[in-house]
């Protein structure tokens, strides 16, 4: 029952968080959290650094994922310094690596690649947990079954893109095309359900002048789907379908990804088939060779208990590693490189 509950509760709030979302974070006014005074010109302004709803949501998209590989790894009886250990190599490669790989394909030096991220993430995960599994046995004495560990980040991958699309809505970028541009079929799927952007500083209006326009509501649909995957995988996790569950995290995350591509407006590179298509194509091939491949692939006999992953959370340290790690990855996405702020201050003399 405890699991029932819990994947409903998480359906529910999702759900909610997201209707909010869709309506009001294409509005001008949630792209900015905040704009902090640097360096002061000659005039009395300040020249401001802008710090953006983009970073916040990307933070809690970070620290919830984390979180969800503690909860799943904790809840199969894995030990949790090992999972820190691991999710620390993670973001160590891919955070960087998601600015890196934007600037290869997208020729952009200040922008992430969330495609990229994930990518290097999937194909990273299994030889990290070769190599650790010696000092695992050594130190813990667990055999750190790769396919606990695969389902566990796969399924914390689906959530993580799917809260992170809400950034993508909130600065205005990864956006679909607009409607006049598709087939009369499609348009008139999305008449009643598309976005229009407001806001010269969204992504969708210097790059491509689509402001005010209706466009395909892709990166709404990516949240949605992708959230959705997650709360069947986790079911699918907690009674013990390892397999299955990690299976179905990444085949249709990576086959969205594919088949959205043809959806979006934004430069995805040169080519028909985007270099992040490819890279979809080719964590599915690997997905299905990690789980399907030998002894490694093995599922144990684990047995899986929602309330022993919880009561990791029941503790003030761990508390503070997740408000810690929300923290760095809002500073590291969420100050704005290709926007600026000319700010001025004043006093109200009629209240003084």
């Amino acid at each position: 029952m405890l699991d029932e509950l819990f994947t409903g509760g998480l359906a529910v709030v999702t759900m909610l968080f997201f209707g909010w979302s869709f309506r009001h974070l294409p509005e001008e006014k949630w792209q900015f959290v905040a704009s902090i005074p640097r360096v002061k010109k000659a005039e009395g302004r300040w020249q401001g650094l802008n710090l953006t709803y983009y970073g916040l949501f990307n933070a809690v998209a970070y620290t919830f994922g984390a979180a969800t590989v503690i909860l799943l790894t904790s809840a199969a009886g894995m030990p949790l310094a090992l999972t820190l250990v691991l999710i620390g190599l993670v973001l160590a490669v891919c955070m960087p690596g998601s600015r890196l790989i934007a600037r290869v394909v997208e020729r952009k030096k200040h922008t992430f690649s969330i495609g990229g991220a994930s990518f290097l993430g999937i194909m990273i995960v299994p030889p990290l947990l070769l190599a650790l599994r010696p000092v695992a046995l050594a130190v813990w004495e667990v055999p750190m079954p790769l396919m606990v560990y695969m389902a566990s980040f796969v399924i914390a991958y689906c959530w993580g893109e799917g809260i992170g699309r809400l950034a993508c809505i909130s600065f205005g970028c990864c956006y679909g095309k607009p409607l006049s541009a598709l087939p009369p079929g499609l348009r008139r799927c999305f008449g009643r359900w598309h976005f229009i952007f407001a806001g010269k500083t969204r992504k969708i209006s210097y790059a491509d002048q689509l402001d005010g326009v209706a466009v395909v509501p892709i990166q709404a649909m990516t949240a949605v789907l992708y959230c959705f995957t997650a709360l069947v995988s986790l079911y699918l996790y907690l009674k013990s379908f390892l397999t299955a569950a990690f299976l179905l995290a990444l085949g249709v995350s990576q086959l969205w990804r594919f088949a959205s591509e043809f959806l979006r407006a934004d430069h995805r590179g040169r080519g028909k088939i985007s270099a992040y298509q490819w890279m979809s194509l080719v964590a599915v091939v690997y997905g299905l060779a990690v789980a399907y491949g030998g002894s490694l692939s093995a599922v144990p006999d684990a047995t899986i208990r929602i309330a022993d992953g919880l009561q990791v959370f029941w503790n003030p340290l761990m508390l503070l590693c997740i408000q810690a790690l929300w923290l760095a990855a809002f500073l590291y996405t969420g100050r704005s490189e290709v926007t600026g702020a000319t700010i001025e201050f004043h006093v109200h003399r009629h209240l003084i």
